[in-house]
């Protein structure tokens, strides 16, 4: 499925730095979203992490734009967010229904991650009340 990703046209190194900034991106959306959601109710939480998860569909294209300006000589500088899409994108990251590439699928996993994650954190919190 992922043979014709646009991935595979990187260098080895560019691919590792796509990486690497997928993964500080995963790890700052979870770091936000646990800082600003974590004294909350799990619905609020629950909203909050999809408000959070539509602001990253809007927001990281343009980082991930910044990156492969790096990459590619003659990209010209130019805003990619399109800010009315990301809603209905990120529906379509959630239930799978996008692109069918790794970019989308991998934004599909954050999405579903920022849902589960209200959920862990209660239970996690209650199992720490019933050992006092």
């Amino acid at each position: 499925m992922y043979l014709q990703d646009s991935f595979f046209d990187l260098s080895p190194w560019g691919r590792v730095g796509l990486i690497v900034i997928s993964t500080c991106l995963f790890l700052f959306t979870a770091f936000i979203t646990r800082v600003f959601l974590d004294k909350k109710s799990v619905w609020l939480s629950l909203l909050g992490s999809l408000g959070i998860f539509v602001l990253f569909v809007c927001l990281s294209p343009q980082i991930y734009y910044m990156y492969y300006r790096i990459l590619i000589d003659g990209l010209p500088l130019q805003w990619v967010i399109k800010p009315l899409e990301a809603p209905l994108a990120a529906l379509k990251y959630i239930t799978f229904q996008g692109p069918k590439n790794l970019s989308a699928h991998s934004q599909g996993l954050l999405g579903w991650f920022l849902i589960v994650a209200p959920f862990l954190r209660i239970n996690k919190t209650s199992g720490q009340a019933r050992n006092r």
